[in-house]
């Protein structure tokens, strides 16, 4: 039994101080913001409280229901069937991209080039071992299988949205990961989507940890920034502002940069690859409305000309009596750390979206929405480049006493909360 101190208090965090009090370690977990949850923590939208960012639950998502199971909550997961949509602007309208025979509608494609985008999704959900292709660009393995115009009018503007101009250095690991992930979500084939959630979302699933962790023993320090991770013999140091103290091992959860800035005694490679991470950030705005804008849970979008990713309307499977009789949107923008949306105000941001979205739903009223706010966040998740697995940094260190497990440490991820609960395994 000895001292350990985790750094984060995301998922990972949480599930890591778990982990190790289980193994009889006397557990602090350090957290910067005032809630624990990370990326999956919950904030106040207006006059309700629910998740920050989207999340869903799939029956397949067994790390995660196993956390739920430990808190006493994955009984009460609340499973829905959701529909797709697809918009490729105006000309065309919103449709429903659900069913086979709904997607051999799509416009703007033919039936063989809807054909082959299907058989593109089958026949990478059914790759068991993503490693051989991160060494081949996702262009090119997305070309083959599906065809030049299925690829320039479909998979470009998808990857486009999702991974900026990154997506021309990305690897075909990256759109298998997502295929995977996604046809894991139907039950039959490809013809139905089941999520899942909890009523209360993540702030009723936080507090649940929170209070597990604290009965067993952890102590889990909010609003509490570590500025160093430092070597003192054997042992580390974790210096806050409030002052340091000494662990026998310390695991650090954070975004790789991060990581590279706060543990001083690493070597210069191993610096240097924590930099070399190559990230993509999010700009997600949530909005309140009295009604649905349409009946599906994510739409799809391939016009050039919009300005967020997809629309998510979380309240197409969760019970809006959830979120008092309300509707919730979400409206991602995936885009590089560096991209100027991150200066623009809540305002421009509203202003902007509200006069894409009436141009896709004719009915929606920009003085209806009655909360916006936007979450910005610079380091969501590490883009898989060519042969990512050979150069992500380890989850080990030259320093016995310190490990670093993160989301760059998940080379076949769309970054979701079973795969980033699979690093436990990592742990030594």
């Amino acid at each position: 039994m000895g001292r350990a101190a985790v750094v984060g208090g995301g998922v990972l965090g949480l599930a890591v101080a778990r982990e190790l009090s289980e193994r009889g370690d006397e557990v602090t977990l350090f957290e910067a913001a005032p809630e624990i949850g990370g990326l999956a923590s919950a904030w106040s939208l207006g006059d309700i409280v629910w998740d920050r960012h989207y999340h869903v639950i799939l029956a397949s998502d067994s790390r995660t229901r196993a956390l739920l199971d430990w808190v006493g909550l994955d009984q009460e997961v609340v499973w829905k069937t959701t529909r797709t949509g697809f918009y490729a602007g105006e000309t065309y309208g919103l449709r429903s991209a659900t069913s086979p025979l709904e997607m051999l509608r799509l416009p703007s494609l033919s039936p063989i080039d809807t054909m082959r985008i299907g058989a593109t999704v089958v026949a990478g959900s059914r790759i068991t071992d993503g490693t051989p292709l991160e060494d081949i660009p996702v262009a090119d393995w997305l070309r083959r299988r599906s065809g030049g115009k299925a690829f320039d009018r479909f998979w470009v503007p998808l990857l486009r949205a999702k991974l900026g101009t990154a997506w021309t250095d990305t690897s075909a690991a990256f759109i298998w990961a997502t295929m995977r992930r996604l046809t894991a979500a139907r039950r039959a084939g490809l013809s139905e989507e089941r999520f899942g959630y909890v009523p209360g979302g993540a702030a009723r699933i936080f507090d649940a940890v929170a209070t597990k962790l604290t009965h067993e023993g952890v102590k889990l320090l909010t609003s509490t920034p570590v500025i160093a991770v430092q070597s003192n013999g054997l042992d580390q140091v974790v210096v806050t502002e409030q002052g340091s103290e000494r662990f026998d091992r310390v695991v650090v959860t954070t975004a790789a940069p991060l990581a590279a800035r706060l543990c001083l005694d690493l070597t210069d490679a191993e610096r240097n690859r924590l930099r070399s991470v190559r990230y993509q950030g999010v700009v997600c705005a949530s909005m309140l409305l009295p009604q649905r804008l349409a009946d599906y849970y994510l739409t799809y979008i391939t016009d050039g000309a919009t300005p967020f990713t997809a629309v998510v309307e979380m309240t197409s499977f969760v019970d809006p009596a959830e979120l008092g009789g309300k509707h919730l949107v979400y409206l991602p923008k995936y885009v590089s750390p560096e991209d100027p949306i991150f200066e623009a105000s809540d305002e421009e941001l509203r202003f902007q979206y509200s006069r894409y979205l009436q141009r896709m739903y004719p009915h929606f009223d920009p003085s209806q929405i009655e909360a916006f706010e936007v979450s910005r966040v610079r380091q969501v998740y590490a883009i898989p480049t060519l042969g990512y697995s050979r150069t992500m940094p380890s989850t080990t260190t030259s320093i016995p006493s310190l490990q670093l497990l993160g989301s760059a440490n998940l080379p076949f991820s769309t970054l979701n909360m079973n795969d980033t609960l699979s690093l436990v395994d990592e742990l030594r």
